[in-house]
């Protein structure tokens, strides 16, 4: 669950400010992810845990009310439903802490009950508000069975190297392929070093995101900047969630990457425009609007 403040500016330390607006918002990666999917004609399965309380039950009656099949999201009995803390500026920029939660509890137990689902599935879309060791776990299932991965390294931490070959598709922004490679990003040929670095460890594709300058997408063929769209942003919660959730649709359509990376950078760009981070998500036909404009222009 998302709890969002905005305000005209950040604190400083020690300093207390009066903001302008408080919303609550169904949210967490792994939600905004699976509703950005689903929202653009995706067949979405989502796994994972909540508490049983009331933002757990509003969490799951939101995922349902989007069509997504929640049979495996489960509930803990002892941990509360996971929150994030959201600070909203007037540029739009934002700042979070994530409380996991529930999301901590959920084992390798409950994710044996997955396996199936796993193997069965078209791609599988990880994020890191849960117990890297359950991540880990889930993207060599799939790997074992040649189902494609996107791993969103977000939150941002230190991987290690064999997970990361086993990733079809890593969806790091600037900050967390800094953390990932140690190379600091203040230009294209910085992002695109570090894209190439993260390359040599095994991973397939690279779509490094650059916010509104859109993304770079390095493989075996090269690199690919893929140029963004220019719109006033709002708030940027769940930019890159919505870029997640276009890029695994775009995926399993067969669409060639920078064709599908376009269309996740149309739908992140849409998502600005917007206050909140589900409430924000565009559906298949605004996307398709937005880009028709945009060709028109």
């Amino acid at each position: 669950m998302d709890l969002v403040v905005q305000t005209p500016r950040a604190p400083e330390n020690g300093e207390t400010i009066i903001g302008t607006h408080f919303s609550r918002f169904p949210g967490g990666k792994g939600a905004n992810q699976a509703v950005s999917a689903s929202r653009l004609g995706g067949d979405v399965i989502m796994a994972g845990k909540v508490g049983s309380d009331e933002f757990g039950e509003e969490m799951i009656a939101a995922l349902n009310k989007e069509q997504i099949d929640t049979r495996s999201i489960l509930k803990d009995e002892t941990s509360p439903t996971g929150i994030g803390m959201v600070t909203v500026e007037a540029d739009g920029n934002n700042r979070i802490i994530v409380v996991p939660g529930a999301n901590m509890a959920y084992g390798m137990d409950d994710l044996r009950t997955i396996e199936s689902q796993i193997k069965a599935a078209d791609i599988v879309v990880v994020q890191l508000e849960m117990d890297v060791h359950m991540i880990e776990r889930a993207v060599t299932i799939a790997a074992d069975h040649h189902v494609p991965v996107i791993l969103n390294p977000a939150p941002a931490q230190e991987l290690n190297d064999n997970l990361l070959s086993k990733v079809t598709y890593l969806t790091p922004n600037s900050t967390e392929a800094e953390i990932l490679t140690g190379i600091k990003i203040n230009s294209t040929e910085d992002a695109e070093r570090a894209a190439n670095a993260l390359l040599n460890k095994g991973i397939e594709n690279v779509v490094l995101t650059l916010a509104e300058e859109g993304a770079l997408i390095v493989n075996g063929t090269g690199a690919h900047p893929i140029p963004g769209f220019q719109v006033e942003a709002v708030d940027s919660v769940a930019a890159g969630d919505a870029f997640n959730g276009a890029l695994a649709v775009g995926i399993t359509q067969g669409k060639p990457l920078t064709e599908v990376v376009r269309f996740a950078n149309a739908v992140g760009a849409l998502t600005v425009t917007k206050e909140g981070a589900i409430p924000s998500l565009p559906n298949l036909g605004e996307v398709n609007n937005f880009l028709n404009q945009k060709l028109e222009a």
